[in-house]
């Protein structure tokens, strides 16, 4: 069930390509309106609305509406949608919405140099040359915005697409043939791959639509009905946001488990706080989970708290025996020696360093118990980075009052 995505230079002789595919192998063409106009109906959305989104144009009160997010995401279930269709051919701009990591579509890029499609413009249209270019300059800017917009590259940069025809050296028959023999190697991709790799795309553009009345920039992919969403932008309260992302997502067919994590963005946008303590770099982290506390450390840092890590019990006394530490962040569960014990084991050979405890496994008994050990605070996943934060400046306050 081959999948071809055909994006051109306008006048670069697309149409004969695309029209001489579907007669030789009974491509069905998915055109870039029939997309808008499906959107528009089956999302209840204004035609002109969309047209704004994919002409990158700026919409009122976004920021409260998320009429963007809303649209883009409702543009991607479509395509998804039409994308389990046999042999099927987007010919236009929204193919670029389909995921990278889809195995089974074939990118196409046909193009020429701009003179040339210039004198195709002429010819076809009978215009003057003035005309031609600002028709052409016209559908290449709106090409390089929309490009750059969905995949963050230029609209026609040869390396997101798998081939590249340009038309004023291969004719209609040639780039045909070429796309057609590319096509074949699809044949031997499983189809329980492409089932797998369809049910992801539907099913993560379906979240996307459920979450684009909570906020922008947060892109969703799903791995066999896991999800995960990461959000790419600095919010207020960032636990309370994960917890509405969580419950919002889970109620959708399909979904198994729901993660969420920070891209790279959610970090420059975040406002770095300077305390009024002093916060040396003896501050160590301890859990299994690897991911959470390589992000943690790096939420810590910007926030003037820089971190050592260790995954497990025994890594953390070791590093309690060589460096001189003051504040421990101590997960419960973790394989080998346990929060539990690491948190005793401290408390008896070095009672200056202040444990919080930080887990999302704890109980009312388990708190109690911590306490009774000796840990400072005992706090919940996910913490809300200020709360933390806020416990951590208060560790230092009283270590430093010991001090003096």
């Amino acid at each position: 069930m081959p999948v071809l995505t055909l994006s051109n230079g306008l006048h670069s002789n697309a149409k004969k390509i695309v029209a001489q595919l579907e007669v030789n192998s009974g491509y069905a063409i998915i055109t870039d309106k029939m997309i808008i106009e499906k959107t528009a109906s089956r999302h209840h959305l204004k035609l002109s609305t969309i047209r704004k989104v994919i002409l990158t144009k700026q919409i009122a009160f976004n920021d409260f509406t998320h009429e963007k997010e809303k649209c883009m995401a409702c543009l991607k279930q479509v395509v998804a949608q039409y994308s389990q269709t046999d042999n099927c051919l987007f010919h236009g701009i929204l193919g670029h919405l389909i995921p990278r990591q889809i195995t089974h579509v074939i990118r196409i890029l046909v193009i020429t140099d701009k003179e040339t499609r210039v004198k195709n413009c002429m010819a076809l249209n009978n215009s003057s040359r003035k005309e031609a270019l600002k028709e052409i300059n016209r559908f290449d800017k709106l090409a390089i915005l929309w490009t750059r917009q969905t995949i963050g590259k230029k609209a026609f940069d040869e390396s997101i697409y798998d081939i590249v025809i340009p038309t004023d050296k291969l004719n209609t028959r040639e780039s045909v043939a070429l796309i057609e023999e590319h096509a074949k190697n699809l044949n031997s991709i499983p189809d329980t791959l492409v089932q797998k790799e369809n049910t992801d795309f539907e099913l993560a553009a379906r979240v996307e639509v459920a979450l684009a009345e909570v906020g922008n920039k947060l892109y969703i992919r799903s791995d066999s009905g896991n999800i995960t969403v990461t959000i790419d932008k600095s919010v207020m309260m960032l636990a309370k946001f994960q917890q509405k992302i969580t419950a919002i997502a889970r109620k959708i067919n399909g979904v198994k488990s729901v993660e969420t994590n920070l891209g790279k963005n959610y970090y420059s946008n975040t406002i770095v706080r300077q305390l009024d303590v002093d916060t040396p770099a003896r501050l160590l982290l301890v859990d299994d989970e690897k991911e959470f506390v390589q992000t943690l450390s790096e939420r810590l840092k910007l926030r003037q708290f820089p971190s050592k890590i260790a995954y497990d019990g025994k890594q953390a006394l070791d590093l309690t025996n060589k460096e001189d530490l003051d504040v421990m962040i101590l997960d419960l569960k973790m394989p080998g020696i346990d929060g539990f014990e690491v948190l005793k084991k401290i408390k008896e050979t070095k009672p200056h360093i202040e444990v919080i405890i930080l887990t999302g496994h704890g109980s009312a008994q388990d708190k109690e118990k911590c306490m009774e050990l000796g840990a400072f605070a005992y706090l919940q996943k996910p913490a809300d980075i200020d709360l933390l934060t806020s416990t951590m400046k208060q560790a230092y306050e009283k270590i430093n009052t010991e001090k003096e």
